[in-house]
């Protein structure tokens, strides 16, 4: 069973890693972002209403209640707001106090609309069903940047008795689809001062590099790689009237990014990922499995008849200690993955055996590669 999934590991590493060797040319735009073009997360807290009795019980809860009702002037005295915020006999259940937050694009003009996520915030069992009610959303410099309403879609459901509840995903968290209309917009214009910056996703000096000559061989003398992460590009002078179109027209072009010789392992699910120019110096390795287990059969001593002695119970343990046997193996030096890929497949190892390989080979210095562990 173990070869087999170690067959399995490798065969898949293999696979992966040779679809990386073939070098496909990717777009500038799927590896980079541009300098201030990005999402700014808005948040407001609102009500939900109309509730089936899976509602918020919560000290909270009534309390924003009653602020609302006093928001649209339904005013109380002070001495019936105290009793209600403490008087637990009050039903609230129809209601519930909830977080609600969207991201507003670089891009997002006044009028039109956004998704939202609405998230309980007090003790509610389930949103199913309810309105949100009129939420303004606040950007981070405290300005109002859109509203929010609408009924929640929680994509799910939760049903229960006294005894017993069946649910499905999450009734406490929920979207509404469009649910925001945006009233200020975020500025964003790009190249104001002639430079459009590009920063890689992945930072690499190399593909920083190829990225800009790949640009000046389309706008020559525009892009130069400030460091392993920022590309600055230069708008020429007769497209500073249609820098969106110069922007998309850098963003079709390819390259072909550096792939860095890493080893990722992720122990919990015994997971070996190899990047594409992880290489090895020659090395003889040998690998063996040992088990060792204990067998607890206890016996119990009884005394002979008519004398004074007691029952006791005598432990008795047995260890069997069984060792795999294992072959020792030389490992040439490797050039590519596939070759890397043979080498540790002849080996027949379990596939959490690997991790413990790669540490080894790194700590002697045979493994040419970063080590990452997840």
């Amino acid at each position: 069973m173990f070869r087999r999934n170690c067959t399995f590991v490798v065969a898949l590493i293999l696979v992966l890693l040779s679809i990386s060797a073939i070098h496909a040319d990717v777009r500038i735009s799927d590896i980079s972002t541009i300098s201030g073009v990005r999402k700014n997360q808005i948040v407001g807290m609102g009500l939900v209403t109309g509730l089936n009795g899976t509602g918020g019980k919560s000290p909270v809860t009534r309390r924003f209640a009653l602020n609302m009702l006093q928001r649209f002037g339904v005013r109380s005295d002070p001495d019936l707001r105290a009793r209600i915020e403490q008087d637990t006999s009050q039903k609230t259940d129809n209601i519930s106090v909830v977080t609600v937050t969207a991201d507003l694009g670089s891009f997002a003009k006044e009028g039109s609309r956004i998704d939202v996520i609405v998230s309980a915030f007090d003790d509610a069992q389930s949103l199913q069903g309810g309105q949100l009610i009129m939420t303004p959303l606040f950007g981070a410099d405290g300005q109002v940047y859109a509203v929010a309403s609408g009924p929640v879609s929680i994509g799910g459901f939760s049903f229960g008795g006294t005894a017993s509840k069946v649910q499905k995903n999450h009734p406490t968290s929920g979207r509404i689809p469009n649910g925001a209309t945006i009233e200020l917009e975020t500025n964003t214009r790009l190249g104001l001062e002639g430079i459009v910056r590009f920063l890689l996703t992945s930072a690499s000096y190399e593909t920083a590099r190829r990225t800009a000559s790949a640009i000046n061989a389309e706008f020559p003398q525009s892009a130069i790689a400030i460091d392993a992460t920022t590309i600055d590009v230069i708008v020429p002078f007769a497209l500073h009237a249609t820098v969106n179109d110069f922007v998309a027209r850098i963003g079709s072009l390819t390259v072909i990014p550096d792939v860095p010789a890493r080893v990722v392992i992720n122990e919990r699910t015994g997971t070996v990922v190899v990047g594409e120019h992880v290489q090895l110096s020659r090395v003889l390795i040998t690998h063996a499995n040992l088990v060792v287990s204990t067998v607890e059969t206890p016996l119990v001593s009884q005394p002979a008849p008519f004398s004074e002695g007691e029952t006791v119970v005598v432990p008795r343990t047995e260890i069997l200690v069984e060792e795999d046997d294992s072959p020792v193996s030389i490992i040439e030096p490797t050039t590519t993955v596939g070759e890397l890929a043979q080498a540790l497949n002849a080996l027949g190892v379990a596939p959490r055996d690997l991790s413990s390989i790669f540490q080894l080979l790194k700590e002697s210095g045979a493994l040419h590669a970063e080590l990452e562990f997840k």
